[in-house]
Order: structure tokens, then sequence, then C-alpha cells
């Protein structure tokens, strides 16, 4: 079962940034959070595997939401000229990321689909995936990622037009409430030449959807 959504109309002002004006708690308010959780869940954050639980689950936050800390324009930032008058479409497929939803805090697992037409510089093409999981290192409702990633790039490299398509499976569906393993979750995102003509769109496409035949 797949549920397609398009979010081309999300504004910047509806994303979520990270806020640097927020105090982060100690490490060991963090840990002692994280045993606090283990005692609500029923289990005894005293006994041997648990010990060292709230330790790893800390050092793994730090990993698992590492985007917080990272910008995307500064990995944006570096283009090339040089491109001998290329000015077709740039795609890159199956970036496969994991991330996390912001209503749940559990796993969204999927890949995205990022392409954009050269208006005389181009990315290095792995500039486009260090952007998917900078997003994606964040907590997330798929929805505003999908934008994120095609406003960022669009934003820095002003290319005649991105377009991102994510396909994802979400485990607060999977794991819990109606409990449906399987279900993907499509969003597109179109700025530009790709929102404006058809045709760019159904090419887009076409490219994404030749690497599953």
């Amino acid at each position: 079962m797949d549920e397609i959504v398009d979010k081309a109309a999300l504004t910047a002002a509806s994303k979520p940034t990270p806020n640097a004006q927020l105090k982060r708690p100690t490490r060991e308010q963090a840990e002692a959070a994280v045993r606090t959780l283990l005692l609500w869940s029923g289990d005894d954050p005293s006994r041997e595997g648990l010990l060292d639980t709230p330790k790893r689950v800390a050092k793994a936050y730090s990993e698992l939401f590492e985007g917080y800390g990272q910008d995307p324009h500064e990995v944006l930032g570096r283009t090339f000229e040089e491109v001998a008058g290329y000015d077709d479409m740039v795609v890159v497929r199956d970036i496969e990321f994991h991330s996390h939803c912001e209503h749940h805090m559990v796993p969204i697992i999927g890949r995205a689909h990022v392409g954009y037409l050269p208006d005389g510089r181009v990315l290095g093409l792995s500039k486009i995936a260090r952007v998917v999981d900078i997003f994606a290192r964040r907590l997330q409702t798929q929805e505003s990622m999908t934008a994120q990633v095609a406003d960022a790039i669009q934003e820095s490299l002003e290319p005649r037009g991105v377009a991102v398509m994510i396909e994802a499976e979400h485990m607060c569906m999977a794991m819990r409430g109606i409990r449906k393993q399987g279900s993907t979750t499509l969003t597109t995102t179109f700025t530009g030449a790709f929102r404006d003509e058809p045709a760019e769109q159904m090419h887009f496409m076409s490219l994404v959807n030749s690497a599953k035949k």
C-alpha cells in the first residue's frame, strides 16, 4: 500500500530548524532521563543488562541526531562551473537514509531520489547524499524533510529547478498503532522548471522508476 503526498507548497517558515538558543542538558541529565524511561517501561535500570544502557543511548542519540549541528548550506557551498555546457538533468537515485519520526521518535527508513536542472553550476554528487543525511538525522516528518532537501539545494545552487522524491516506511505505523508492515509513503517536492513544466516532472519520474524495472 502506497500513500502519495505532494508537499511542494511547504514554506521555509513551516520547517523545523535547529535552535541555537536551546540549553542542552548535560550527558548526565540525558542518562538520568533514560533511566526514568526504563523504569516507566517496567524494567529495572540497575539490573546487569541495563546498567550501561543509559550511557549507550545518550551516545547513540548524539550520532542519530547529529544533523542538528550541521549546516546543509555549508555542504552545498562548493560548486563547479566547468561543466562543458552541460545543462540537462542530474539525478541521484536511491540515497538510503534512516530518520526518526518527530511524533513518536521511532525510525523512518527510506530512500531519496534527487534531481536538478543546472544553470551553469553543478554539485559534487556526494554533496546531495550528505544533505539528505543532514536532514534525516533530525526529528522529522517525511513531508518536511522532502521540502527541506529541495529548498536547501534550490537556495544554495540556484538551478533551474529541483525535484525530490522520498519513499519510506514508518515504524510508527509498523510497530505500533495500526501495525501495518510494508506500507510505503511517497512524497515529492518540485521547484522551478520541475514545478512549471510537466514534461520535466515526467522525465524525472521516469528516470527514478527505471531503476525498479
